[in-house]
């Protein structure tokens, strides 16, 4: 039915019951016999009541509400449409028309219209949830397992029951708080504790299994899905409360379970809205915008209203799909594609005089180790150099802001990728020391699921049935999510002033081999006999733990939780000059040779692998 012809409809209901309740005041105030003298003030009133509650309820919008939903909420709108109209009939009754009717009978009706315009509204949402009770009767529909008795478990039990799905039913809830098993959540039976969710499954002939647990600690939550996920059946997640979209539709954002639910950690929840105020209205230029942390920068950038956001990236695919992305979702906004290596100097500072940026964040750099060992030139090029164009270019154009992704690879480095990263954030120290522009450089772990690390290549060997490729038993990483990351950068934008390196707390590192483990059961496998688990051993530039801090560094807390900042060695800039300048040479010699020798005196912690000792060794022999 067209929206004009429900208002009619029920402009039509209301003018009857404004009438009835009218009428029905007069015969109460007068003991069911009304004197024939109140007769024409009747009808004077009744006239009066029918336009100036129309009026109201048209201004409180009671005509635009949706009334087969309707709530407290909307009752409250009728409370007030009715108010608002009965004192406005009292004043004009008293002060201007004076037709005598009797206060008593304005109150009364005010009584009646709401038990009667409310009433009506709410028989509207009876009526509704009555039919689609009764249909969704006759319907088979899958049974669905709630885990958890709370705010989320309630709103999830109220959505699915209401209007959300017609072949998913919530039949049982499970919770470990013992005080509230045995009652009813929205008319659902809170029957156990978590730990009996396999008997729960084959008592009510579970079909699915959905985890509203949003808030509990990491440990409990892989307790539960360890035992949701060994009954076979389907399962499915509510977002940790920081993925939550509050206010929208619950039901909607449940999810499948994904490897981060696992990690031995709670998520860091990075507060972005109380310090991102430093992007609103800057020229925002991104370097590796295509990359896994450069495409959640984007993303995490764009909604503090940015000038411009400029992406920067070398690969013409990535680049593209995150600019469709962005503009899809935020067409207003002004977003410019760039395709530009950060080693081409010349195009670099093309770009910085045409768009003028005025805060970067730099993202792009090579980061697989293996690759990187038997390519330390093009490591060097672009890890070390191209930070030093970006850096320097920065600072000639009085860049506002420049923050560096960097790497705990970097730390006690043992590959060529991590040593290249130290001194990246050697060249961010040594401009910070002397520029206006604020250079800092941010320091992670490993990025889950972000291109080439471990998660991506696990799903892949999984879905070919295995076998899953493992270093070794003990190798352990620190992990953080890909929003964790690029918060974390964007928050270091806002502390950052003098070559500071952040940290984030990261908790407990993670073994590779739980991970695995973790994924092949997310998987619907088991380890060991449904997809095998194969030792590889450890690559060359690879070491078993990783290190966030070296023992000179230290760590200050700042003054968001969980964010730490190391403690800047002393650099000496003048031989650091040097160094890159001989480094350059080497690199246009294609010498790798010495390229991993002067790599090992930049950064003394540097251990290269046996391959690189050896063949430095060769070459210090030659020479003799």
């Amino acid at each position: 039915m067209r929206t004009w012809k429900r208002h009619i409809i029920l402009m039509m209901m209301d003018i009857s019951l404004i009438n009835f309740a009218l009428w029905f005041a007069f015969l109460l105030r007068f003991e069911w016999s009304v004197p024939e003298s109140y007769i024409p003030k009747w009808s004077y009133m009744v006239l009066l009541m029918t336009v100036t509650k129309l009026i109201c309820f048209t201004l409180f919008k009671l005509y635009q509400s949706l009334w087969r939903y309707s709530s407290i909420p909307e009752m409250f709108q009728v409370v007030k449409a009715v108010s608002a109209s009965s004192v406005l009939i009292f004043l004009l009754n008293w002060y201007l028309l004076k037709l005598g009717i009797p206060r008593s009978i304005i109150v009364l009706d005010w009584v009646l219209t709401n038990v009667l315009i409310g009433g009506f509204r709410l028989g509207m949402r009876v009526r509704r949830e009555w039919m689609i009770t009764f249909t969704l009767r006759h319907k088979e529909r899958k049974h669905v397992l709630i885990v958890g008795a709370g705010q989320a478990g309630a709103l999830i039990i109220k959505e699915m029951s209401r209007n959300n799905t017609d072949t998913h039913q919530p039949v049982a809830v499970v919770d470990d708080d013992r005080d509230k098993i045995h009652y009813r959540l929205h008319g659902v039976p809170v029957v156990a504790e978590t730990a009996k969710i396999p008997q729960i499954v084959t008592k009510y002939r579970i079909d699915e299994i959905i985890i509203a647990m949003p808030s509990a600690p990491k440990a409990q939550l892989r307790r539960v899905i360890t035992l949701a996920k060994s009954t076979g059946l389907p399962t499915r997640i509510l977002p940790v409360i920081s993925e939550l979209a509050m206010g929208k539709v619950i039901y909607k954002q449940v999810r499948e379970i994904r490897i981060e639910d696992l990690l031995g950690r709670k998520p860091v929840d990075l507060r972005i809205p109380e310090v991102a105020d430093y992007l609103l209205g800057e020229r925002v230029l991104i370097t590796g915008a295509g990359g896994s942390i450069g495409s959640e920068l984007c993303r995490q950038v764009v909604p503090f209203k940015p000038e411009s956001i400029l992406l920067l990236g070398k690969g013409e695919n990535s680049i593209y799909e995150i600019h469709q992305e962005l503009t899809e979702v935020y067409p207003e906004q002004r977003i410019v594609p760039i395709i530009a290596d950060v080693r081409d100097r010349e195009k670099i500072e093309q770009i910085m005089n045409e768009y003028r940026p005025t805060v970067i964040f730099h993202a792009a750099a090579h980061k697989h180790v293996p690759l990187m060992e038997i390519a330390p030139d093009e490591a060097v090029k672009n890890n070390i150099f191209g930070t030093k164009n970006m850096a320097e270019l920065a600072d000639k154009h009085q860049v506002k802001k420049f923050v560096m992704i960097s790497t705990d690879k970097a730390v006690n480095p043992t590959s060529i990728m991590g040593a290249t990263k130290r001194v990246a954030e050697m060249i961010i120290q040594m401009m910070a020391a002397e520029s206006q522009t604020k250079f800092c450089a941010v320091r992670f772990g490993n990025v889950l699921g972000s291109r080439g690390s471990v998660i991506p290549l696990f799903k892949k060997q999984i879905a070919k049935g295995g076998p899953v490729t493992i270093t070794h038993p003990e190798m352990v990483r620190f992990f953080m999510t890909i929003p964790e990351a690029a918060s974390l950068v964007i928050q270091a934008g806002a502390l950052g002033e003098r070559g500071e390196i952040f940290i984030l707390d990261m908790g407990e590192p993670v073994r590779i081999l739980d991970l695995a483990q973790d994924l092949i059961k997310l998987s619907g496998y088991e380890p060991g006999k449904d997809i095998e688990i194969k030792y590889c051993g450890i690559r060359p530039g690879e070491k078993l733990y990783e290190e966030i801090l070296t023992a000179e560094e230290g760590t200050t807390a700042t003054k968001y939780e969980r964010i730490y900042v190391g403690k800047p060695n002393g650099l000496n800039q003048s031989k650091l000059m040097e160094d890159l300048v001989y480094l350059e040479q080497c690199v246009s010699a294609e010498d790798k040779g010495k390229i991993v020798e002067k790599l090992r005196q930049m950064v003394p912690k540097y251990k290269p692998s046996q391959r690189w000792l050896q063949e430095i060794a060769a070459g210090i022999d030659e020479k003799n």
